[in-house]
């Protein structure tokens, strides 16, 4: 059955990143930048200050809910995955060091995507009589869309997230997390999968505070450990800087001077792997994160919105950046193996899953580059899964929470740790493609209601800029 289905999810999953959703992120993200003057440059500044601001101790008098700090290390701790090290290698060795200059791009724009699905989140979001906060996609599609159309929307969006992140998702991270540990610690798989499970499920038993009061000691640690690793290497790479921005620059525009082939091949490779890399990087237009920024204790939506904003540039011209400086300075350079371009018999060796290891060992050394990025990727994959385990969590409540919200949240638990375990032992290409497959389809139903509610965002946003023009 998975060989029968595999060719046909692949080319699905390629059809609809190439050609569907790769315009309807990029179209979001446009649409809305017009439409908000711009927010992600006006309000960048206040982002930054809201954020620090609400650095604080956890707000004890909202149980269910995160101070903005928290939940924006929710959000980033689902953003910033192994895709940030795996996708974004991948991106550079498909699409050349110039797809990183189109990362950059998308993330812009992503940016005032961004602003609107947590605004968004925080105007639609419902407190229950227990003071349990519900938020996130499927309650703004149910706003944007009365009656039997948007439900459909939202219970679509709730199965696809629930597939894609709540048990496949968390499966693909904790495989790359035991074939990390095993790799550079000689731990076996089955005891790292026991160990996953058990802290997990401490976590998860918790509930939203505990996992608040974790994500935001873990976040900052893993953004400052791989922050100061790789500063090492660039530092030690320097006079080679000003040479990688160049590449970026140039191969953005001439990939097939390092790629080969025609000019229009290797351009869209270019374009098409930095736009999807950079998309489901920082998963601006997803829907994802929306359910983190529902959770924050501000005083209005504009407020998350700016500190969303925050953590698609933290994603993308922090930890992806940084990330790509290192594989282009060492790799792409005068003395290294991808220089002035490369063949077939060179991917063979060099792929997306040990470039950034090839990389950091060029200056660390074969031994310690492997720890340290295995160190990386365990903090990066563990983090995604505890909030990807979360916004799964808000769906199953959706969907079958009405009358016995503990008890569809105590067997979605049961089964997603049961899914951790699996992911440990066994890896399968075909579980890679769902997990895309639903993520992919999850984009849809969010995307139209964003559009569908340009007129609530864009309120919220010129109100704000009228205030401050007023004071």
């Amino acid at each position: 059955m998975e060989s029968i289905l595999y060719p046909f999810v692949a080319k699905f999953n390629e059809y609809l990143s190439n050609y569907i959703l790769v315009f309807m992120l990029v179209g979001i993200g446009v649409w809305y930048s017009f439409k908000t003057k711009f927010v992600q440059i006006r309000c960048f500044k206040e982002g930054i200050r809201n954020l620090f601001g609400e650095i604080n101790i956890f707000d004890k008098s909202h149980p269910h809910s995160m101070t903005s700090f928290q939940a924006l290390s929710t959000a980033i701790a689902a953003q910033v995955g192994t895709g940030n090290i795996v996708g974004a290698s991948g991106a550079i060795l498909i699409g050349g060091p110039g797809a990183i200059f189109w990362m950059w791009v998308i993330a812009f724009f992503g940016m005032a995507t961004i602003y609107a699905e947590a605004t968004l989140a925080l105007k639609t979001r419902i407190i229950d009589n227990d003071g349990r906060i519900k938020g996130g996609p499927v309650y703004y599609i149910t706003t944007a869309f009365k009656g039997k159309f948007g439900k459909f929307l939202a219970v679509f969006f709730a199965i696809a997230i629930i597939l894609a992140l709540g048990f496949m998702g968390c499966m693909v991270q904790s495989n790359s997390i035991a074939c990390c540990m095993e790799t550079a610690f000689g731990i076996k798989p089955f005891v790292m999968g026991i160990i996953l499970v058990i802290v997990c499920g401490i976590i998860f038993i918790g509930g939203v505070k505990r996992l608040a009061l974790v994500v935001e000691k873990i976040v900052p640690f893993m953004a400052l450990f791989f922050i100061i690793g790789g500063l090492i290497i660039l530092s030690a790479r320097l006079k080679y800087i000003p040479e990688t921005f160049y590449m970026i620059f140039k191969y953005a525009f001439m990939p097939q001077a390092i790629l080969g082939g025609s000019f229009g091949y290797a351009l869209k490779q270019a374009i098409s792997q930095g736009a999807k890399r950079g998309l489901f990087s920082n998963e601006a237009g997803m829907g994802s994160t929306p359910h983190a920024h529902a959770l924050a204790s501000v005083k209005d939506p504009h407020t998350q919105g700016t500190v969303a904003m925050i953590g698609v540039f933290v994603d993308t011209f922090v930890i992806l950046t940084l990330n790509a400086l290192i594989v282009i300075s060492t790799l792409y350079t005068k003395d290294g193996p991808l220089f002035n371009g490369y063949t077939e018999a060179v991917m063979n060796i060099l792929n997306k899953t040990n470039l950034v290891q090839t990389a950091f060992g060029t200056i660390f050394g074969n031994s310690i580059g492997a720890i340290f990025v295995a160190i990386c990727l365990f903090f990066f994959a563990f983090s995604t899964i505890l909030s990807w385990n979360l916004f799964g969590k808000v769906n199953v409540t959706y969907l079958f929470g009405k009358k016995h919200p503990k008890i569809a949240e105590f067997i979605y638990m049961i089964i997603a740790l049961s899914f951790i375990m699996m992911g440990s032992l066994i890896s399968s290409d075909f579980v890679w493609e769902l997990t895309d497959m639903f993520n992919n389809l999850m984009v849809i139903p969010n995307v139209i209601a964003l559009f569908a509610l340009t007129g609530v965002v864009v309120k919220i946003a010129h109100l704000k800029n009228i205030e401050k023009k007023n004071n």
